[in-house]
């Protein structure tokens, strides 16, 4: 069977490595061009030592037009505005595209631009632009040219959430998710605040009140919750939330807990019920079930993501807890896994392997 031919722009990151590493024991595709700015025509196991024999190849420049002509999908693990600044219906007609930044996961520019505090330069693709959590979108990015590839924090708290939003078993007006990152999430590139002595032996809050996954959070929970136009919740306003990150002294792993009031007379047995009913037959997510505490430990390195909550009777509140690993699940297993639903193969396909432990 002729393989899936892919491209990665941003290959040099960790995003973009995870992606190649992914996809070299993916039986039915192989990547043929390793795109990065910084190291054209150097070995791309010579920058990551753990590829040597794997992936020797040089690696390219980000010419996505010329890419495109060779790849039939590209998977864009750039900064946000990157794929915005260039991306055109040619590109699109050539191949598919799995865009791993921020730059189509928003419906509204106006909020794009308010957040990331740049313009969007290709708005027109926006309508288009599938959300690629397949939990929720599986039939839309199973048709789609370009896919939005959700963020890691965005993941894990949509998905611990949705059932819950969905059934309107929860007062949406007060959710409240509470996100650990580990440091992989902050990217490769050099910053004195994801340097050693600043993250070992540290623990830290940042973008409170300000964090650009926000946004992101918020739309895809008011689509849970039914009125997908504008969002709206009871009161007649968009569904808002606190959402506060933090940093994490591991390489790896996201662990987020969400608060919301319950709904009148909502019980354990119908948390549980919401949970089974949308998950019971997803391959990547496992339900741990009432009282449960998810770790990052038994998520890391796979696609997986845990969920399990306890009802606590005294506030009449709901804590739901979710960990994945933040490079698979969180970003390159959830592109895979998108690629593979673009292209109608078995969603799982090169994504079923245990986590890793130790």
């Amino acid at each position: 069977m002729k393989k899936i031919k892919a491209g990665i722009i941003g290959a040099t990151g960790y995003a973009g490595h995870e992606v190649a590493r992914l996809l070299y024991n993916h039986p039915s595709a192989e990547v043929i061009w390793y795109g990065s700015r910084s190291y054209v025509d150097q070995s791309y196991s010579k920058i990551y030592g753990n590829m040597k024999s794997f992936a020797d190849d040089s690696c390219r420049d980000d010419d996505i037009v010329a890419l495109a002509k060779e790849a039939d999908v590209i998977f864009t693990a750039t900064p946000q505005g990157y794929l915005a600044g260039i991306l055109t219906e040619e590109i699109l007609k050539e191949c598919k595209v799995v865009d791993l930044s921020a730059d189509y996961r928003l419906k509204d520019v106006k909020v794009y631009e308010s957040w990331y505090k740049i313009e969007h330069k290709s708005p027109q693709f926006l309508a288009e632009a599938v959300y690629g959590l397949a939990e929720v979108n599986r039939e839309a990015v199973k048709q789609a040219r370009l896919v939005a590839n959700p963020g890691c924090y965005t993941t894990c708290s949509i998905l611990t959430l949705y059932p819950l939003v969905k059934e309107h078993l929860i007062d949406p007006d007060t959710i409240i998710v509470d996100a650990k990152s580990g440091t992989s999430g902050a990217g490769r590139g050099a910053k004195v605040d994801n340097l050693f002595c600043e993250v070992n032996e540290n623990f830290k809050a940042y973008g409170v009140a300000s964090h650009r996954h926000t946004p992101e959070i918020e739309e895809q929970l008011g689509y849970a919750w039914g009125d997908e136009e504008a969002r709206r919740i009871p009161g007649g306003k968009p569904l808002t939330i606190n959402f506060t990150p933090h940093l994490l002294p591991i390489n790896r792993g996201i662990l987020a807990t969400c608060y919301a009031k319950l709904a009148d007379n909502v019980t354990a047995a119908d948390i549980t019920a919401a949970y089974e009913k949308y998950y019971a037959e997803e391959p990547f997510i496992r339900f741990l079930g009432e009282g449960a505490c998810p770790q990052t430990r038994w998520v890391e390195g796979s696609n997986l993501l845990d969920i399990g909550f306890v009802q606590d009777p005294r506030t009449n509140r709901v804590i739901a807890m979710g960990a994945l690993d933040n490079m698979v699940k969180g970003a390159a297993g959830q592109a895979v896994q998108n690629m593979n639903l673009m292209f109608g193969l078995p969603e799982t396909e090169g994504l079923l392997f245990p986590p890793m432990f130790p």
